[in-house]
């Protein structure tokens, strides 16, 4: 974990609420795992400002050097609405790599990966990292679900991998109309999957851990949620533990992935 001040290198608009940002920074972030997030804090906002996390997207390389790390976000208040505004040349401040990420064996041949909305910020990190490592994705999905069109994100950064994408919205405005737990669920039956790994709404969460149990599939699921220090400080980023003597856990620290078996959220 390291704080720094980084410049931003672009902050470009991918959807009506949602931008993609780029951040130099130090080569500290070569050893981040999809999953992993940074809290991030603006130096020109008012004191007090607590930090925000994001998820990283994606490592930026050339030439196989670090040059920095892409951030995707949307608009929900005042700090990202301030975060939007800022041009090449600025700066942000910004503690990482913090929490734990996916852990998917090299092995697997059939990963099922399932975003709901912002929540593919992460998932696009884990497609390339696998790729990067020689895995073949030929056998893997990647289900792709929203409220509307607009919420589908990053499909175009998943073209130059070999897994298959699957669309859903619920008005079905983009691919087929429907929840994208109903894809899941439909995969499953055709060809049980390795692994399932998701990240989106607490309630799609909810529904792919139910699913994954009533099939047996192994499933690693990234909670989104509050945090206020990101290193386990505040304890303010509960989740409640489904088994153990100790009745909680901290996204922070424990996840923000975990093993979905390992919390009760159902």
């Amino acid at each position: 974990m390291v704080q720094e001040k980084v410049r931003v290198l672009w902050n470009k608009k991918v959807s009506s609420s949602c931008y993609k940002i780029g951040l130099g920074c130090g080569s500290k972030y070569l050893i981040s795992e999809p999953g992993q997030f940074i809290m991030l804090r603006l130096p020109d906002q008012p004191v007090p400002f607590l930090r925000r996390p994001f998820s990283i997207h994606r490592l930026i390389k050339k030439n196989d050097r670090l040059k920095g790390i892409e951030l995707l976000y949307k608009i929900v208040g005042a700090g990202t609405e301030k975060l939007s505004g800022y041009k090449v040349g600025d700066y942000a401040d910004i503690v990482g790599p913090l929490g734990t990420g996916f852990s998917v064996s090299d092995s697997c041949r059939n990963v099922f990966i399932v975003g709901g909305g912002i929540g593919i910020a992460p998932l696009l990190f884990l497609a390339l990292t696998l790729d990067e490592k020689g895995v073949d994705l030929s056998g893997s999905t990647l289900f792709l679900g929203g409220k509307t069109g607009d919420d589908i994100l990053c499909k175009n950064d998943f073209a130059g991998l070999k897994l298959r994408v699957q669309i859903i919205t619920d008005d079905g405005s983009s691919g087929e109309k429907g929840l994208v737990t109903d894809l899941l669920e439909r995969g499953i039956k055709e060809k049980k999957p390795d692994i399932i790994c998701a990240c989106g709404p607490f309630a799609m969460l909810e529904s792919v851990a139910r699913i994954a149990a009533m099939y047996s599939v192994p499933c690693q699921i990234s909670i989104e949620t509050i945090m206020a220090c990101g290193i386990g400080a505040c304890l303010g980023c509960a989740v409640e533990k489904k088994n153990g003597s100790e009745k909680y856990l901290h996204a922070c620290m424990d996840g923000p992935v975990f093993d979905a078996n390992m919390l009760k959220i159902s």
